[in-house]
């Protein structure tokens, strides 16, 4: 009775069979479309993902804390950028693997060549579907992992920028770019809390905050430039211009000027909040250049006057001490 129920939750929904032609090959082609029943899996991997994030905290993570004996604040930053790490890791190598298979890198015209791509292989549904439920299981994670009450709101607009834009991709069948665009965005965002990893173990280790910095913002050029060439010149050159929710075609001009602003916003608060972190770590370094001079200035002139007291001292007991020469010459005379 409850095997055609869970089928909905485990399985993905909305498969199309194509069947084979001489030029392709000799087998069918399976390929999936989204819909409403997507919310139930996306419900059961996000509760797949709840149980991983407690596996990796506690048989890796709380391991680790143990041994460096991380204060507080370090302590939540080291858990997040590790779980963030194996989730970003995760997820280039599985879309790389399937842009090479698709070849997607070979060819960037099929970013918007055959718009709507209403039919999406295997993997990239799935793909899909796990963003969305890792995404999702990060809300109750707040909870779970006692998230402070002035780090919440960070982490909702964290959380909710990824899942509107992985869901616009999604519903608006630019499955194609998103791809691309994530894969890009999740390397540098893997550079970034691996780096942080080593930072924490080792606080020398800055090498990979400067690497980062310059993918950062290679990064946001390479995401601007691709969705520009995408709605800007793919397009908005294509013969079919007409909103139909039948064939899942909603390239129309209002859509790809809401679409290619939300992208372009999402990118200007990215490089507004890394300008200001990369000057406050400036404004800290310079700060604490000049306090590090002064206190060897305090500490020579220190020296200098105690030996300066001593000498002093010295000079006193021998001009005026009983054994000096002069006052035996008076004591005899």
């Amino acid at each position: 009775f409850t095997a055609k129920a869970a089928v909905i939750f485990v399985t993905l929904q909305y498969n199309v069979t194509i069947p084979a032609t001489e030029e392709q090959s000799a087998e069918t082609i399976s390929l999936y479309h989204y819909g409403i029943k997507d919310l139930a899996t996306i419900f059961f991997y996000m509760l797949v993902a709840i149980i991983i994030h407690a596996i990796i905290q506690e048989y890796v993570l709380d391991k680790i804390n143990r041994k460096m004996h991380f204060s507080k604040t370090k302590h939540s930053k080291f858990n997040e950028s590790g779980q963030l790490s194996a989730f970003y890791l995760f997820s280039c190598v599985w879309g790389t693997s399937i842009l090479v298979s698709e070849n997607y890198i070979s060819d960037p015209t099929s970013l918007w060549r055959d718009y709507p791509h209403t039919l999406i292989p295997f993997q990239m549904k799935f793909f899909y579907i796990l963003q969305l439920a890792y995404w999702f299981h990060a809300f109750p994670e707040l909870y779970f992992q006692k998230t402070k009450k002035e780090d919440i709101f960070r982490q909702i607009v964290y959380i909710g920028l990824y899942l509107f834009h992985i869901a616009g991709a999604y519903l608006l069948n630019l499955t194609h770019l998103g791809l691309v665009l994530l894969v890009l965005h999740y390397f540098v965002e893997f550079l970034f809390h691996i780096s942080r990893l080593f930072y924490f173990s080792d606080e020398r280790y800055q090498k990979g905050f400067s690497l980062w910095a310059v993918l950062f913002v290679l990064g946001r050029l390479l995401t601007l430039i691709l969705s520009v060439l995408t709605f800007g010149f793919g397009l908005a050159r294509a013969e079919d211009q007409q909103l139909n929710f039948s064939t899942g075609n909603f390239n129309i001009l209002a859509v790809r000027i809401s679409v290619l602003a939300s992208i372009c916003m999402a990118q200007a608060f990215m490089m507004w909040k890394f300008i200001n972190f990369q000057l406050r770590r400036w404004r800290e370094h310079s700060s604490s250049q000049p306090q590090s001079v002064k206190k060897k200035f305090v500490t020579a002139k220190g020296k200098t006057s105690r030996k300066e007291r001593e000498n002093g001292i010295n000079g006193t007991v021998t001009s005026n001490g009983a054994d000096s020469p002069r006052s035996r010459k008076d004591k005899s005379s």
